[in-house]
């Protein structure tokens, strides 16, 4: 079957696509990416023959035609996602209209924002007796959230959530999470354009969120961390892990008796 790649084209840093993503961008006759997310630096990889194609100022449909004409015409065509495809991508959309055409795909994964910013604050997001889930969701703004996933339901697990595409929505992210039982004082740690050179970090508690938000003039392209797990003094607590636990046993290593 005929086929494009959707590439995970990473948060920003251009070195952070993977080697295989790169490898197909190299290759590529034809290369479609949302101009105002993925980096010119990045995309400057590609071909010097591959035709270079800007979306950002396209709608669905405009995006599909374009792929189908050069896919019939024998090309092959990335289409360089930001971040990574899974994670708000609107990929699906796409591959539906595709398969009217009987184009299919294959997706080649990124790095999703959500773990360049972890990575850029230092912080691991699942901590041993204190949380081992992560929540990746949005809040609620002008595209609907299902009854069952909405904020103040979804943080009554008290684990550590983080927030895409919801920096205009700071007030109501309090709002939910107070009511959910987390305290104003649970740290936050927002990352706006992680990885890429202007990277900026703020971090900051539940009850100051909007406060602080507004100070940094963040406004969109930011993630939001929240959770006990961004305490800026997680390393000063005693959490530890069974993992690497001496008297803990797993199929690589047997424990030994720690005298006390």
């Amino acid at each position: 079957m005929r086929k494009i790649w959707i590439v995970g084209a990473g948060p920003g840093d251009p070195d952070l696509i993977t080697v295989k993503g790169l490898k197909l961008l190299q290759q590529a006759d034809v290369v479609m990416y949302t101009d105002s997310l993925v980096s010119e630096e990045l995309v400057a990889k590609a071909s010097e023959t591959a035709e270079i194609i800007r979306t950002a100022g396209m709608h669905l449909q405009e995006m599909v035609d374009c792929i189908v004409e050069r896919v019939n015409a024998g090309k092959m065509v990335v289409r360089l996602h930001t971040g990574d495809p899974a994670m708000y991508g609107a990929t699906m959309e796409q591959v539906a209209l595709l398969k009217q055409q009987d184009i299919g795909y294959e997706v080649i994964p990124g790095v999703s924002s959500v773990f360049a910013s972890a990575a850029a604050v230092g912080a691991e997001l699942t901590i041993p007796d204190l949380t081992q889930t992560l929540i990746l969701t949005r809040a609620e703004g002008r595209t609907p959230v299902p009854e069952r996933e909405q904020l103040r339901d979804l943080a009554s697990h008290h684990c550590t959530i983080a927030m895409f595409l919801s920096a205009t929505l700071t007030k109501k992210i309090t709002k939910e999470l107070v009511t959910a039982g987390w305290s104003e004082n649970t740290p936050v740690a927002v990352v706006q354009r992680a990885s890429w050179p202007d990277q900026k970090i703020v971090h900051t508690t539940i009850g100051q969120l909007d406060e602080a938000m507004r100070v940094n003039g963040i406004r969109k392209h930011a993630m939001i961390l929240a959770g006990w797990a961004l305490d800026p003094n997680i390393h000063e607590k005693d959490y530890r892990s069974k993992l690497y636990d001496a008297t803990f046993t797993h199929g690589f290593r047997k424990g030994v008796k720690v005298d006390d």
